[in-house]
């Protein structure tokens, strides 16, 4: 679909509002949730600790709860990012944000990466909650995002994701086109870290991405309102 021909309705569904800054309150999340459910967004992504919390907030709104796994930085033991798959599972998240293990990729060392990405898919198999793997393109060659995308659809998760929005740099045009070429229409492009407007939201959608991690949800949608009202 055409990003000009996008309604309010249909954005938001695209948007997965974040929630993941450390210095969140309880308070913060549940504003949040309260924002997630009002505008109609995807899910909201939030700490791990407060799955339950949002499970409870939005229960019955049709919004999901997404957590990450592995976060920020990916090199947990891939038994410690079974096992936090498992209790976010457990404790009511519907999508689970893998972050690749980042050195064993550059290390090349794609066998332990497909297995670390195949055993959170596999936790969410059990509940048939969505995998978005994380790539964090910040510290990766275009060869290393490419095989990430490789690996990631090969281990079975659902989406490719640009960053975690806590490296150095976040979503690009570039890195975007390149992921979605790198792997089948039926997997989707999150892009994150520096969707912060409208308009970029707009031209990454066009790049080919078709999840946002963003918080800055109401600005983007009301400015979306605003243009299809104005």
């Amino acid at each position: 679909m055409p990003s000009a021909a996008m309604t309010v309705e249909q954005v938001a569904a695209m948007i997965d509002h974040s929630l993941l800054r450390p210095e969140l309150t309880t308070a913060d999340v549940r504003r949040g949730c309260a924002l997630a459910a009002r505008y109609g967004v995807a899910s909201v992504c939030v700490r791990p600790a407060d799955v339950p919390l949002a499970a409870h907030a939005l229960d019955g709104t049709g919004v999901a709860v997404g957590t990450v796994v592995g976060f920020p930085h990916g090199g947990s033991a891939t038994g410690v990012k079974a096992t936090e798959a498992a209790t976010a599972l457990a404790g009511g998240a519907q999508e689970l944000d893998t972050v690749v293990n980042i050195g064993r990729l550059r290390s090349g060392d794609d066998a332990y990466v497909l297995a670390d990405i195949r055993a959170v898919v596999e936790q969410a198999a059990v509940t048939g909650a969505l995998v978005k793997v994380i790539l964090e393109n910040a510290y990766l060659t275009a060869d290393q995002k490419v095989r990430a995308c490789r690996l990631t659809e090969e281990a079975g998760a659902d989406f490719v994701k640009t960053s975690t929005g806590f490296a150095p740099t976040g979503a690009t045009l570039d890195d975007l086109r390149l992921m979605r070429q790198s792997v089948s229409p039926g997997i989707g492009v999150k892009a994150a870290g520096g969707v912060r407007t409208l308009d970029t939201l707009l031209q990454m959608a066009d790049a080919g991405a078709t999840r946002f991690g963003a918080t800055a949800t109401a600005q983007i949608l009301d400015d979306l309102a605003h243009r299809n009202t104005g």
